[in-house]
């Protein structure tokens, strides 16, 4: 009778830590879940800044004598972003050097967009034209839901390293190949 009742409480022990584990992976599997969801909404402010690009430039282009070499560096750091979120997609939050490299690319898009904005303080006639204020205001509110996307990025990623952490997560998260995610980086100020 004694063996049966050291059994049952044995028993009861492995279920309830067996729960105990289902509901640990349950909570990361969740956690992890918003920063991907987060990290979609950062990729989708970052992706119509890049759509803005084309026609921010060709309305730029007709203005008389405007720098090229402006609008050549704008291009090109599209194009790098481009190239470097095709590259690393599906690896970008699991490898913190991509990770990097994604958004050295965004940090030199914002440069030469920066520039760009400076050089076009010089071209009154340009500042005139509807379309091109139509794009710029775009562009303002674009690079502000970026800089609030990236924060609320940064708030689910701390919420989940936190959770791979805390004990007794941090058991589950290791055999369950659960990783941290990076966070972004405050912005560098930008040039003017």
């Amino acid at each position: 009778m004694k063996n049966a009742g050291c059994l049952i409480a044995a028993m009861v022990v492995v279920v309830l830590l067996v729960l105990g584990g289902v509901g640990v992976y349950n909570g990361l599997v969740g956690a992890r879940e918003a920063v991907d969801s987060q990290w979609a909404q950062v990729e989708n402010v970052y992706q119509r800044r890049a759509d803005l690009i084309p026609n921010l430039v060709a309305s730029v282009k007709g203005a008389a004598n405007f720098e090229q070499q402006t609008l050549t560096q704008v291009v090109e750091a599209r194009s790098k972003v481009g190239q470097v979120t095709a590259q690393a997609t599906g690896a970008i939050l699991n490898d913190p050097q991509k990770f990097q490299q994604f958004q050295q690319a965004q940090d030199q898009l914002s440069s030469a967009l920066s520039r760009l904005l400076v050089v076009v303080e010089r071209y009154p006639e340009l500042k005139a034209v509807q379309g091109f204020q139509d794009l710029m205001t775009q562009l303002e509110g674009t690079e502000n839901r970026i800089a609030v996307e990236r924060r609320r990025f940064n708030e689910v990623a701390q919420d989940y390293n936190t959770r791979l952490k805390r004990f007794p997560a941090v058991l589950v998260a290791g055999a369950m190949g659960f990783q941290p995610r990076p966070y972004f980086p405050a912005p560098a100020p930008t040039p003017r």
